[in-house]
C-alpha cells in the first residue's frame, strides 16, 4: 500500500495557486472610472487553418466600456470597409468569414488592437497572422540505389516547406513502419541514416512521409529501392549460428565516422527558455554506440534526456548556464571518434520587473518601473496611450528616467495608459499599465459574513479584498478583540489577506477586517471553522491473487463527522467502473471472479469538500501462461530431434514446467500423448524418438495457476522403421468357459510398433515337459484356445513381429484353462452362539480335486426364519458371509436377537458356487431393544405435558418396561433429573409442570431382561408455542365463542331465505307496464304480456340499461360462481362461513318447472335485496 502524503486539501491547492496574488496590485472595481486593460489577445505568432474562418482575439475591460480599432502592417485597418470582416459586439475580436469565398492568404500580416475610452488607450501585442500551408511534394524520379554491404548510407527526405513544419516518418510503400535501431535511424532533418547497410535492408523499399498539422494530410515521397551488393550468398542458417554476423557475411569492420554533423566540431545557437537538441549520427561496422559529455562539467542535472538510441541529446528550458562545449563520442570495437559542439545561449527579452497598474489619490506620488533582460540587452521604449512618450503633451508631474517613470503631486484628470516596449534582435515584450487618479473612500469587495471551513494544521488564508484611494490600510481582529492580528501564527498581506501558517482548533472564531483611509472606513466579518482531516487509517495493500479468486481491497476512513464523505476508486489513475463483478462497501472494495483485466493500480480516494486522502495498491492477477509459439525442429536424427520454442507470457506467475506432447497419424490419429516434461527455465530439448512414427509435437506451459493452451503443432517428422524391441506386456491366460482358455495381452502402442503390419505370434502348450508347442499369428490382442481340459496349467508366449522382423524371445507366462462348478459341499457344519447378534462356524473343508478350479472362498448363506416373539413379521431375505481362502472357521455377525435362523454353506471358485451343505437351524438369545419408534409431546395448557410413544421397531426380546428420565432447563441452566418407570404395555404419561416457564428434555428407552435399549430424546416446545396452543384451545372451547358462531350462522340463513323469496316474486313482470318497447308478436317468450328471462335467453333487451340489482348480469355472475364450485351440496362451517358450491345444481325437470332460473342463485338473490 502506498499512502499519498502529504495530505491534500482543497484549500491547500487553492492557497498554492494564490501565492502569486498576495503581492499583486489591487484591482479597481469596474463600477469606478478606469482606463482600458487588455484581458485577452491572440498569440504573437498566429497560424490559422485555411479551411476555417479567422478569429483574431482582443478583449478589454474599462469604465467607460472601451471601443476598439485595429492596425494592419502599421496602418489603420478599416473593418467596415471589408464585408468579410466584422468585429464582435462589445469586443475587439476580429472575425474574417470565408463562407462566401475569398483567399485567407490575402489577410496575412501584422495586426495590433487598440482599446480606448475617456481615460486612455491600451495596446495588444503585434499579432503576426499566417495561413497554414501544406504544399505537395515535387515530382521526381528516384533511381535504384546500389550500395555495398557494410557501407554507410543516408536517404534524403527534403520535405516541402510547410507552415508549421510537418512531422516526418519513414514507411515502406506498403505502409509498414521502417524498423529503427542504433544502426538505422531517422535524423532531426528527416533523413534516414544507415550506419552500415546489410543485405536484409534490400527486402523493402523506403518512402519518406510528411504529416501536416492543420490539414491532417500525409504527403508521401516516391520510395527508394536499395540494391545491396554482397560478397557472400545469403544463408539465414549460417547467420543465425555464427557468433559474428559481419565476418560471416564477409563485411570488413571499420572504425566510426560522423555522417552528421560533419567534421570534428560545429556550433549551435539557442534561445533561452526553449529546448536545445544536439545530434550526432555515425557510421561504422559494427554500428557505433554514442555517448555525450560536457567539457569542464557534468551534463545539466534534471534537464537532459537521451533520444533516438542515444544519438540525440535534449536539454529542456535552456538557460545561460547551459552554454559551453558539448561533445559526442562514437565508438565500436574498432575504435572511437568525437565531435565537439559549441553551444551559445542568446535570449529574447524577458521581464525582471513588469510595470503594474498605478492607482493614486490626488496629490500622491508614484512610479512605473519597466525592467527587462535579454542577450543582447534589450532597449526600453515608453509610450502613453499608444504614442511615443516623447511626442505626447508635456506633463510637469511626470518624469521619465530610463526604465522608470516618476509621478509627483498627481491630480484628477491625469489618468492614462502607459506602454513599455522592451526589444532586441530576438524579440520584444509589450506591457500595458495605467495610471488612475481617484478619490474613493474604502470599500470591502468580498461578500459579507463569509464562512470559511479549513482542515486542522493546514496553512490557510482569509480574504478581504478591498479598494480605496488613497489606498486604505487594513487590519484584522478576532472575536471583537482590540489587538491587531499580525505576527506569530498570523501574517497580514497588503492585498487584505490574512495568512495562517497552521490552522488549529483554537483558531476558530469570527474575524473582522477593517479598511481605513482619510475618507472613512469599511469592515467585513469572516467566520472560520477548523475541521478534522480526512485520513485513510487502513488502505488497500498490494496483493497477488489467482484468476477467479475474490480479493478484497480495504479502505477504512476517519473524517470530520460534520463533512460529507465521498469514497471513490481509481484503476490505473482513471475512474473505476463498478460493474456487477465488483461490490463497493463502506470500508473496501470486493472483486468477484477476478480476471486478468482487473490487474493494475487501485487507488482509494476519500474526499470531503475541504480535503482528500488517497492510498494506492497494486493488484497482480496470476493467470495461466500464454501458449508457447514458433515451434522449430532441428538436429534431425534417426532416434532423436531437437525441439525449440519461444515461451509465452507467464502472466505474473513463473512458468515451472513445459509438457511436450506428440501425435502420430497411423494408430491413433488426432490423439495427443505426453512425451516428456522439462523445467520452466528451458525452451529447447532433445526428444528421443521411436522408429516408424510420423511425429507432430506441441508444447504446454505450466505455472502455479494451471496449464496454458497447447501451442500450434510443429511440422511433422517421420522416422524410419525397425523390428520391435519389446514384446507385449500383461500376457495372461484364463478360461471363459470350462473347455477353453482365452489368451490376452496389452498390445504395443504407436511408438512401440517400430514398423508396418504389426502382428503377434501366440504360442502355448500344457505345462508338461512332454507337451508340444502350438502357435498362431494374430493381429488383435486376443486368442482363444478351445477343447481344453478343466483347469489345466499352460505355458504361454506372445511375441511381436512387423515387416522388419521379430522382437526378442518373450518370457513364458503360466495360464489356466476354464473352470467348472465345484462338485462337493462342506460337511460337519457346526454353530456356536457367541452373543445375541453373532455366531461362530466351523466346517470340514472339501477335497481340492472336487473344486475344479481355483478356490476363492467359503460362503455361509443364512436367513431369519422367524422371531421368538409371537405375531412379529420378519424378512426372510437370504444373506451371505464370505470366508476367503482355504479355511474351516468363521464368524457370522449382525444377526437379530431373539430369532430363529437357518444356515447353509458352499465352496466357491471362479465359475461359481458348488452344491449346498445341509441346512442348520439355530436361535439367537434376547438382546436389548431398539429405541421407541417415536416420542410425541403435547401441551394442552401451561400446567401439564402429555407424552405418547410407540413400541420399539425391534424389541429383540420380551419387553419388561420403559424407563423415562426428564429434567427441566431454561437456557444453559438445568434442573435435577427425575425418573419414571412404566409397564411394557403403557405408552402414555402426563407430567404436571411445577415451572410454567422452563422447557423439559425427555429421555425414553425400553428394556428387556438383558438390559436397557437405545434412547430417544425429545424436548418440549418453546414457551411461545405453548401460549399459542393454550389460547387456541381455550378460545375454541369457550361457550361464548360457540354461541357467537351459531348466531352468525342463523342470521346468514335468515338472510338467504329472504333473498330467495324476494327473488322468486320478481321472476316475471309486465313488459308493457314497465318498458315502452315493441315486442314481436311472434316472439316465443311473450305469454300473457309477460317476458321470461330464464337461462334459455340471457340477452338483455335492446337499448336496456343494466339494473342495479344485477338481473341483466345474472348469467355472468352465476357462471363464474358455478365454475368455482366444488359440485357438492351447499353447507355451512362451524364458524358460520359458507362453503361448497355457491349455486345448487338443478336437474332438467327443475329447470323446466321454474319460470326464472335466476331465483336459484343466492348471489342474484342478494343483489336483488340490495
Amino acid at each position: 500500500m502506498v499512502l499519498h502524503r502529504p495530505h491534500l486539501t482543497c484549500a491547500g491547492i487553492a492557497f498554492a495557486l494564490y501565492l502569486h496574488h498576495l503581492v499583486s496590485a489591487i484591482e479597481v472595481p469596474l463600477d469606478l472610472p478606469q482606463p482600458p486593460t487588455i484581458t485577452k489577445q491572440s498569440v504573437k505568432d498566429y497560424i490559422v487553418d485555411p479551411r476555417d474562418n479567422i478569429f483574431i482575439e482582443c478583449e478589454a475591460k474599462g469604465n467607460p466600456v472601451p471601443t476598439f480599432s485595429w492596425t494592419r502592417n502599421g496602418k489603420f485597418f478599416n473593418v467596415a470597409k471589408d464585408p468579410k470582416v466584422s468585429m464582435r459586439r462589445r469586443s475587439g475580436t476580429l472575425v474574417i468569414d470565408f463562407h462566401s469565398g475569398g483567399r485567407p492568404e490575402d489577410y496575412e500580416g501584422e495586426y495590433q488592437c487598440f482599446a480606448r475610452n475617456d481615460y486612455g488607450t491600451a495596446l495588444s501585442s503585434k499579432i503576426h497572422l499566417q495561413v497554414s500551408k501544406s504544399p505537395l511534394w515535387p515530382k521526381e524520379k528516384v533511381d535504384v540505389i546500389e550500395v555495398d554491404e557494410g557501407a554507410p548510407l543516408s536517404l534524403q527526405c527534403n520535405p516541402p516547406p510547410g507552415l508549421p513544419s510537418p512531422v516526418i516518418f519513414w514507411m515502406s510503400s506498403s505502409m509498414e513502419p521502417i524498423h529503427q535501431d542504433k544502426r538505422v535511424s531517422q535524423g532531426q532533418n528527416g533523413d534516414l541514416y544507415f550506419s552500415n547497410v546489410m543485405l536484409q535492408d534490400a527486402q523493402t523499399d523506403y518512402s519518406c512521409n510528411a504529416r501536416f498539422h492543420f490539414t491532417h494530410t500525409i504527403q508521401q515521397k516516391n520510395p527508394y529501392t536499395l540494391k545491396v551488393k554482397t560478397k557472400k550468398p545469403h544463408n539465414e542458417t549460417s547467420l543465425r549460428n555464427h557468433t559474428d554476423m559481419y565476418s560471416a557475411r564477409g563485411v570488413t569492420e571499420t572504425t566510426p565516422s560522423f555522417m552528421y554533423p560533419y567534421g570534428t566540431s560545429s556550433s549551435q545557437m539557442v534561445l533561452r527558455g526553449v529546448d536545445l537538441l544536439l545530434e550526432c549520427i555515425a557510421s561504422g561496422v559494427p554500428a557505433p554506440d554514442i555517448m555525450w559529455y560536457k567539457k569542464g562539467g557534468e551534463l545539466p542535472a534534471g534537464k537532459t534526456k537521451l533520444e533516438n538510441f542515444n544519438k540525440a541529446l535534449r536539454i529542456s528550458n535552456v538557460s545561460e548556464e547551459d552554454s559551453g562545449e558539448y561533445f559526442c563520442l562514437a565508438s565500436n570495437k574498432m575504435g572511437s571518434i568525437r565531435h565537439t559542439i559549441s553551444v551559445r545561449v542568446k535570449a529574447a527579452p524577458y521581464w525582471l520587473d513588469e510595470p503594474q497598474n498605478l492607482i493614486l489619490a490626488p496629490g500622491e506620488d508614484g512610479r512605473l518601473v519597466c525592467r527587462a533582460n535579454g542577450n543582447p540587452k534589450p532597449t526600453i521604449q515608453w509610450l502613453v496611450n499608444g504614442e511615443p512618450i516623447e511626442a505626447s503633451p508635456p506633463n510637469p508631474s511626470r518624469e521619465v528616467a530610463g526604465d522608470t517613470i516618476v509621478f509627483r503631486d498627481t491630480q484628477i484628470g491625469s489618468s492614462a495608459v502607459y506602454q513599455c516596449n522592451a526589444s532586441n534582435e530576438h524579440g520584444y515584450l509589450l506591457a500595458n499599465a495605467f495610471v488612475s487618479v481617484l478619490d474613493v473612500p474604502p470599500r470591502i469587495l468580498a461578500p459579507r459574513n463569509q464562512l470559511i471551513k479549513v482542515i486542522q494544521y493546514n496553512r490557510t488564508r482569509l480574504d478581504c479584498p478591498f479598494f480605496g484611494s488613497p489606498i486604505p490600510t487594513l487590519r484584522w481582529f478576532k472575536n471583537g478583540q482590540g489587538n491587531t492580528l499580525d505576527g506569530g501564527n498570523y501574517k497580514a498581506h497588503e492585498n487584505g489577506s490574512l495568512e495562517m501558517n497552521m490552522a488549529r482548533k483554537e483558531d476558530q472564531g469570527i474575524y473582522t477586517c477593517v479598511a481605513t483611509n482619510i475618507l472613512g472606513k469599511a469592515e467585513a466579518q469572516v467566520r472560520l471553522e477548523v475541521k478534522d482531516p480526512t485520513r485513510i487509517v487502513r488502505g488497500p495493500e498490494d496483493q497477488v491473487v489467482k484468476r477467479g479468486s475474490m480479493p478484497r481491497l480495504h479502505c477504512r476512513v476517519k473524517h470530520d463527522p460534520t463533512l460529507k464523505l465521498t469514497v471513490t476508486w481509481l484503476k490505473d489513475d482513471a475512474p473505476l467502473y463498478i460493474g456487477n463483478r465488483m461490490k463497493k462497501e463502506d470500508d473496501g472494495l470486493t472483486i468477484y471472479g477476478v480476471a486478468e483485466k482487473d490487474q493494475g493500480d487501485y487507488t482509494c480516494v476519500a474526499s470531503t469538500e475541504l480535503d482528500k486522502d488517497s492510498a494506492k495498491a497494486y493488484l497482480t492477477v496470476l493467470e495461466r501462461p500464454d501458449r508457447p509459439r514458433d515451434l522449430e525442429l532441428t538436429d534431425l536424427a534417426e532416434r532423436s530431434v531437437r525441439l525449440t520454442w519461444i515461451p509465452g507470457d507467464d502472466n505474473n506467475s513463473p512458468i515451472t514446467d513445459y509438457i511436450v506432447q506428440f501425435e502420430e497419424d497411423r494408430f491413433q490419429p488426432g490423439t495427443w500423448h505426453n512425451h516428456s516434461r522439462y523445467p520452466g527455465s528451458v525452451n529447447s530439448a532433445v526428444l528421443s524418438l521411436s522408429p516408424y512414427v510420423n511425429y507432430q509435437f506441441r508444447v504446454i506451459a505450466v505455472n502455479d495457476v494451471g496449464s496454458s493452451l497447447p501451442s500450434v503443432p510443429s511440422e511433422r517428422y517421420q522416422t524410419n522403421g525397425a523390428r520391435p524391441e519389446i514384446n507385449p506386456t500383461g500376457v495372461q491366460g484364463a478360461g471363459t468357459q470350462k473347455n477353453n482358455m482365452e489368451i490376452t495381452w496389452t498390445p504395443l502402442n504407436a511408438t512401440q510398433a517400430y514398423g508396418p503390419n504389426l502382428r503377434y505370434i501366440v504360442r502355448w502348450r500344457r505345462r508338461d515337459a512332454r507337451g508340444s508347442w502350438y502357435n498362431e499369428t494374430v493381429k488383435t490382442p486376443r486368442h482363444v484356445v478351445w477343447n481344453t481340459p478343466i483347469y489345466v496349467p499352460y505355458e504361454i508366449k506372445v511375441q511381436a513381429e512387423n515387416d522388419f522382423g521379430r522382437a526378442p524371445e518373450p518370457d513364458t507366462v503360466i495360464g489356466y484353462s476354464g473352470e467348472d462348478y465345484p462338485k462337493a459341499a462342506p460337511t460337519d457344519v457346526r454353530i456356536r452362539v457367541l452373543n445375541s447378534t453373532a455366531v461362530a462356524l466351523t466346517w470340514t473343508r472339501v477335497h481340492l480335486d472336487t473344486i475344479q478350479g481355483q478356490l476363492k472362498e467359503y460362503r455361509a448363506y443364512f436367513w431369519r426364519d422367524s422371531s421368538l416373539l409371537k405375531n412379529l413379521w420378519v424378512s426372510k431375505k437370504r444373506q451371505y458371509v464370505s470366508f476367503p481362502g482355504d479355511r474351516n472357521r468363521g464368524i457370522v455377525s449382525r444377526l437379530f436377537p431373539y430369532s430363529n435362523y437357518k444356515l447353509e454353506m458352499v465352496v466357491t471358485n471362479g465359475r461359481g458356487d458348488g452344491p449346498r451343505s445341509e441346512v442348520k437351524e439355530f436361535p439367537t438369545p434376547e438382546g436389548v431393544p431398539s429405541s421407541p419408534r417415536y416420542l410425541r409431546i403435547r401441551q394442552p395448557n401451561l400446567e401439564s405435558i402429555n407424552l405418547e410413544w410407540d413400541h420399539p421397531e425391534h424389541p429383540n426380546g420380551v419387553l419388561t418396561g420403559y424407563n423415562l428420565r426428564y429434567q427441566a432447563f431454561n437456557g444453559s441452566k438445568t434442573g435435577r433429573t427425575l425418573v419414571e418407570n412404566f409397564s411394557p404395555n403403557q405408552t402414555r404419561f402426563t407430567l404436571q409442570r411445577t415451572d410454567p416457564i422452563s422447557r423439559y428434555r425427555f429421555f425414553l428407552r425400553a428394556r428387556t431382561q438383558v438390559g436397557d435399549g437405545e434412547t430417544i430424546v425429545e424436548e418440549s416446545p418453546a414457551l411461545l408455542n405453548e401460549a399459542y396452543t393454550k389460547n387456541h384451545v381455550d378460545i375454541a372451547t369457550q361457550g361464548w365463542f360457540i354461541g357467537l358462531m351459531c348466531a352468525i350462522a342463523l342470521l346468514v340463513l335468515i338472510l338467504l331465505i329472504v333473498c330467495f323469496i324476494k327473488r322468486s316474486r320478481g321472476g316475471k313482470y309486465p313488459v308493457r307496464d314497465n318498458k315502452d318497447e315493441h315486442l314481436n308478436p311472434e316472439d316465443k317468450n311473450v305469454e300473457d304480456g309477460s317476458f321470461d328471462y330464464s337461462d334459455e335467453d340471457n340477452k338483455p333487451l335492446p337499448n336496456s340499461q343494466t339494473s342495479l340489482d344485477g338481473t341483466i348480469k345474472q348469467q355472468e355472475s352465476d357462471d363464474s360462481l358455478v365454475d368455482y364450485g366444488e359440485g357438492g351440496e351447499g353447507q355451512f362451517n362451524e364458524d358460520g362461513s359458507f362453503i361448497g358450491q355457491y349455486t345448487v345444481k338443478k336437474d332438467k325437470e327443475e329447470t323446466e318447472g321454474n319460470e326464472s332460473s335466476e331465483a336459484t342463485s343466492p348471489v342474484n338473490a342478494i343483489y336483488s335485496l340490495a
